[in-house]
């Protein structure tokens, strides 16, 4: 038996990458699977590739108007929701500097990954609770504990995931929906690894992590399935890394046990 046998799914952003890996994972573990995103062409060869338990549909999730068609559409396919897997994001692969960043492209990351965050949590909850209750997975990042430069607003808008899902978890406990996040670090997917480059070539650009490479979109499909399901019913309010110890402290070439020193060429 599956570790989501029968449970009824909704994963957003995941025509790829993260999403996508989700989906798939969701999938084998006996769920069905509502895939949703605005690249439509890629959603729908994910979800064909997973055949009857997976439907996809065209969403912005930024767009409080077509959230409710998404859980409409969720019911009449498979049923009332037991999971959101809110992923769908934008911004981490967008590079600037505070000081020269346009307020339209700062409002477009908050409206995507905060503001459809809220909105998901919003929809989802009337069927979920009435069924029993359920799992929501945010998907924050490792930038929300370890902001970065040249990612000021998607830092700020990964925090706020944060303290969203940590609000939420207590808001909604009580009526049997747990509340949680994953904080990915260096991923090697389309908006990780912006420029495409060979897995071991991005995994070098992860020198500062103990693990020393990037992590596979599998590995964070793995930790949003744990919290997704049954094996993780006393976590509420929790945020989980998967980041190769990114976050763990300040790892100090110069002091003894620090990072392995590059050969020069």
């Amino acid at each position: 038996m599956g570790r989501l046998e029968g449970k009824t799914t909704i994963v957003t952003g995941a025509a790829r990458g993260i999403g996508a890996a989700t989906a798939r994972r969701f999938v084998a573990e006996g769920a069905n699977v509502l895939l949703t995103d605005v690249l439509v062409d890629d959603g729908k060869a994910t979800a064909a590739e997973l055949g009857s338990a997976a439907r996809f549909a065209e969403h912005d999730v930024s767009d409080e108007t077509q959230w409710p068609k998404i859980v409409e559409l969720c019911e009449r396919e498979f049923g009332a929701p037991s999971v959101l897997v809110n992923n769908a994001g934008i911004g981490g692969a967008h590079f600037e500097l505070l000081e020269t960043l346009s307020p339209d492209l700062a409002r477009k990351i908050l409206d995507i990954n905060v503001i459809g965050v809220m909105l998901g949590i919003q929809a989802v909850v009337p069927a979920m609770a009435a069924a029993g209750g359920g799992s929501i997975v945010n998907l924050s990042s490792t930038a929300s504990v370890s902001p970065m430069n040249a990612l000021a607003i998607y830092s700020a808008s990964k925090s706020a995931v944060s303290g969203m899902t940590k609000a939420a978890a207590m808001e909604l406990g009580p009526r049997g929906i747990r509340v949680n996040s994953v904080q990915p670090g260096g991923a090697d997917t389309a908006m990780g690894n912006a420029m495409g480059v060979p897995l071991e070539e991005y995994s070098k650009y992860q020198g500062h992590t103990p693990l020393q490479r990037a992590c596979h979109a599998d590995e964070i499909a793995s930790g949003v399935l744990y919290l997704a399901s049954d094996e993780s019913l006393h976590c509420t309010g929790t945020e989980l890394l998967i980041d190769g110890g990114q976050a763990a402290g300040v790892w100090m070439k110069t002091l003894p046990g620090g990072p392995p020193r590059r050969k020069r060429s």
